[in-house]
């Protein structure tokens, strides 16, 4: 019989597992996959690529060994045709829904084979392709110039959107024909490209009080997509002093937690006119419509609030235009650079891939489960430490970023603890620490490692002389404590070591409770005494025995 060792449970302490600087290690876990790359928009169905020769196995394996495909979207972008080993496109791929302005746009998946269990790291690249035309979110522009304004002067206009990428993305703006200026396209920080107007020679207000230009915005896709905005230029009499902004640049930082309503910035514009032409009216200048959405500014004191709450993890950082604009209709810019300070707001994800259970007892190294980890907080707050109970014959392995595999860390006994409760407890470094519990139940199946044990290593029965036939004369008993057919126990009587006895003439057993029976009336003189051997076999493969005197 198997001892059952002590478990101490007091002062626990829990292992715990950095997920994010710890490489792919893990014997049962394959290499890299890929990459593979699609187009979006790619129809559903469509072949990514075949994965037979990746997996590094036979193509009827695939599918014998129950081959699919697993990730962290909510969508099933993929599916794996076991038949074929094809890797195809299950949902059309919108790159622009999927990755925004991020690029390369990567979806991380798994290839998951059961039996034995092995897992594959891949990802699949979406490339973008040209399927947006730039946008004005304005279809015109009214734009008022002194009729003084030097030569070279710069005047920025509303940028066009453009949700493709790169290449696909906006590149240039043109200008109708005329005598008086041109576009020149600028590059901002976040990599949009703006046009500004370029004074080439003068305006005169009494000859042309107004100008209608047209505004071209071009992408770089082939061929090329573009969008038109009409441009109003209305020429003013003097107003020599425009706003001046005390500083150029506000950068402010905000946490994301911040109310509606907060104070982000209050910027500041002088005018050295005097009366209407010195008075100065603040504006968002041409906002991109989240920034619109999410600030607002008092035209009169020049106070930038929140209009509702910021999330770091949509958008980390806003940059916008602030107009100070006189009576005279001259203006000033500066620029407001808001960065979203990150807080922890998001407690870590535990995400189930694959569960063994039962699992088969005195098996070592047998993987349990197959789980992912995310927080889509930043910096610490995004970083996990996941871990299980100390007192637990369990490990936590890393199989990737962020993928992790419970095995067995020496043979179960099922005869010691038939179920296991794993508690997977991921937090997140952030201040202060957010946590995330997911429990899973493992039960332990039994093998036949136990064979069946008699009450005593011998027994000694009497019985009176001219007994009656089929007399019950006592009964031995064995256990054994795996469990099913493993435990299940017939009883049978042993060939005697003396050939000159007949014991199958003198005594029978029962096989199913090992009741022993004289068959015969015995003759003391004849015979005093004997011995016999019995074997209680159990049902399991291969079956295991053991013998009482």
């Amino acid at each position: 019989m198997k001892q059952t060792p002590t478990v101490r449970m007091h002062n626990p302490r829990q292992r715990q597992v950095l997920a994010f600087f710890v490489f792919l290690n893990v014997s049962w876990a394959s290499t890299e996959l890929g990459p593979y790359s699609i187009e979006e928009e790619t129809e559903r169905g469509s072949l990514v690529a075949n994965l037979g020769k990746g997996l590094g196995v036979e193509l009827a394996e695939i599918a014998t060994r129950r081959a699919r495909v697993i990730s962290q979207e909510t969508k099933e972008y993929l599916q794996l045709n076991v038949q074929s080993g094809d890797l195809l496109v299950n949902e059309k791929l919108d790159r622009e829904e999927l990755c925004g302005p991020t690029e390369p746009c990567v979806l991380h998946f798994q290839v998951l084979m059961e039996n034995p269990l092995e897992v594959f790291q891949a990802e699949l690249r979406v490339k973008d392709i040209n399927d947006h035309s730039p946008v004005f979110s304005e279809r015109e522009m009214i734009l008022r110039i002194p009729e003084n304004s030097p030569l070279e002067t710069t005047f920025p206009l509303n940028n066009a959107l453009d949700s493709d990428v790169e290449t696909n993305n906006i590149q240039s703006y043109k200008l109708s024909s005329n005598s008086h200026f041109l576009v020149v396209t600028r590059n901002r920080s976040d990599g949009r490209k703006y046009p500004e107007l370029v004074l080439k020679k003068e305006v005169d207000r009494e000859r042309e009080p107004e100008l209608r230009l047209t505004l071209t915005a071009l992408d770089g896709g082939s061929p090329p997509r573009s969008g038109m905005a009409r441009v109003l230029i209305e020429v003013v009499d003097i107003n020599d002093n425009a706003p001046e902004f005390q500083q150029p640049l506000y950068q402010v930082r905000i946490p994301e937690d911040s109310p509606s309503g907060s104070l982000v910035v209050t910027v500041s514009a002088n005018d050295l006119d005097s009366g209407e032409n010195g008075k100065v009216l603040y504006a968002l200048s041409q906002p991109a419509e989240d920034v619109s959405r999410t600030l607002e500014v008092n035209p009169v004191t020049g106070e930038i609030r929140l209009r509702k709450e910021v999330d770091f993890e949509t958008t980390p950082s806003f940059e916008v235009d602030v107009k100070a604009t006189d009576g005279g209709g001259l203006s000033g810019k500066c620029t407001l650079l808001l960065q979203v300070v990150d807080v922890n707001d998001n407690p870590p994800e535990v995400m189930v891939s694959a569960l063994t259970s039962p699992v088969p007892e005195n098996s070592p190294d047998e993987v349990v489960a197959v789980f992912t980890v995310r927080d889509p907080d930043s910096g610490n707050n995004g970083k996990v430490i996941s871990s299980i109970q100390e007192d637990l014959p369990f490990l936590l392995k890393p199989s990737g970023k962020n993928f992790y595999s419970l095995v067995t860390k020496r043979a179960l006994d099922r005869e010691e603890r038939a179920q296991y409760n794993i508690t997977i407890s991921v937090s997140d470094m952030g201040s202060p620490r957010l946590t995330t519990q997911h429990t899973i139940a493992v039960q332990v199946s039994d093998i036949n490692d136990n064979a069946p044990a008699f009450t005593q290593s011998s027994y000694t029965l009497s019985v009176r002389e001219n007994n009656s036939p089929a007399l019950h004369i006592g009964t031995i008993r064995a256990t054994d404590s795996d469990s099913g057919s493993n435990a299940h126990i017939t009883y049978s009587l042993l060939p005697p070591q003396d050939p000159q006895l007949a014991l199958d003439s003198l005594i029978s057993i029962n096989a199913d409770n090992g009741q022993l029976f004289v068959l015969r009336a015995l003759d003391y003189e004849a015979l005093q005494s004997f011995e016999f051997l019995v074997e209680a076999v159990d049902q399991g493969s291969p079956a295991l025995s053991s013998q009482a005197l």
